[in-house]
């Protein structure tokens, strides 16, 4: 398998659904190909049907990446096959990663402001859909605003714009193992650290006495809590992308979905046995012992428990994104999340090539891409 080939010369080396759980480099490469196409391609098919119920949408059998006749589509000047914030943070986030050798929120907010002025990994560079707590941190965030405070201007805002982003870290925490965020906070104040970093601070402070593995998890946990500060940083969107890293990473490990969902809570919950206030939102706000269901909407726990839902129910990444969008409501980023987890779970060869062949833009993404695998084989 080439990560800087074309995508039709890819194959499933390495696809997590064979249980490969001893992978080398070139296979991770490959979740790193198929967990970013899955969640570009879910995004765009997503797009045209993004506010609109459940009940007034099209049937599963017509439903398309190009809506049928008669169907008004929701952004009309936009083409199909084109991702959305969703995939633009996304790529915004792996950009970032490949800069700076590790997570960097500084060098990330900046990525994604980048986005959101200029039009930086959007296509065509038009920016036509922004959440409306995303806008609001990014302005203050253009205004001069700490990026470890610009996320709780809503304070109880629980929104899915950081979820919808975050898969990238465990691409990179897998391929690459990125380093730890260890810039200071220069805002004026120690507010910023009371909220998003200082329990972080202490938990890498207390160390992990775990393998490697543990001890990776444990920084892609903390990595993904950073991530969610310059948009969206109540602790509610911290837990929620800290869990679906460690599924996504389950299922690299070759777990199935339910298996990768339940070992994904353990985890979280073994990481969360000293950050007392992570452990509450996780039990008392994402409620894992509840079965996984979700009705699609831009709610951060209902949109990973959508995901999840899913993820467990789908028979292939062509069932899975249609159930998404069939769900209504925030359509591009439901199909957007459960996207990136069936990319991984079933591989580039489960992705219809009539969707890849109309994903817009492929090559740039196929340069990140590369330059990444190329990057974590120095």
């Amino acid at each position: 398998m080439r990560i800087s080939g074309s995508w039709d010369e890819l194959d499933d080396s390495g696809i997590g659904i064979y249980g490969k759980r001893k992978l080398n480099r070139e296979r991770r490469g490959g979740f790193l190909f198929y967990g970013t196409s899955g969640r570009l391609i879910g995004d765009a098919f997503g797009v045209p049907y993004e506010f609109y119920r459940a009940d007034e949408l099209p049937g599963y059998e017509e439903i398309e990446m190009v809506p049928p006749a008669g169907f008004q589509k929701t952004y009309k000047d936009v083409e199909a096959g084109t991702w959305s914030d969703d995939g633009a943070q996304a790529l915004c986030l792996l950009d970032s990663l490949l800069r700076a050798g590790r997570f960097s929120l500084k060098d990330f907010s900046e990525s994604v402001s980048s986005w959101y002025e200029d039009g930086v990994w959007a296509v065509d560079g038009k920016v036509f859909d922004v959440g409306i707590q995303t806008a609001n941190a990014l302005n203050a965030y253009k205004k001069g605003g700490c990026p470890e405070e610009c996320g709780f201007l809503k304070p109880e805002g629980k929104g899915n714009g950081a979820l919808m982003r975050v898969l990238p870290l465990v691409l990179w925490h897998n391929l690459c193992r990125g380093g730890e965020d260890r810039e200071s906070l220069a805002c004026g104040s120690d507010e910023g650290q009371d909220r998003g970093q200082a329990q972080g601070s202490r938990d890498r402070a207390s160390g992990d006495s775990g393998s490697g593995s543990r001890d990776r998890d444990r920084q892609l946990v903390l990595d993904a809590h950073r991530q969610c500060l310059i948009t969206h940083g109540n602790i509610c969107n911290q837990v929620c992308c800290a869990l679906y890293c460690l599924v996504a990473s389950r299922l690299m490990d070759g777990l199935d979905a339910r298996q990768a969902v339940g070992r994904g809570v353990a985890d979280l919950r073994r990481i969360y046995e000293d950050m007392p206030e992570y452990k509450r939102s996780l039990e008392w706000s994402v409620r894992p012992d509840l079965p996984w269901q979700g009705q699609g909407t831009g709610y951060v726990v209902d949109c990973m428990r959508s995901a999840f839902m899913i993820l467990m129910e789908a028979d292939s990444y062509e069932d899975g994104v249609k159930r998404a969008v069939l769900l209504g409501n925030d359509t591009d980023n439901t199909a957007c999340v459960l996207g990136g987890l069936s990319g991984i779970l079933y591989g580039i060869q489960g992705i219809p090539g009539r969707w890849i062949s109309m994903l817009r833009e492929r090559d740039k993404v196929e340069g990140l891409l590369g330059s990444l695998f190329n990057r974590a084989g120095e």
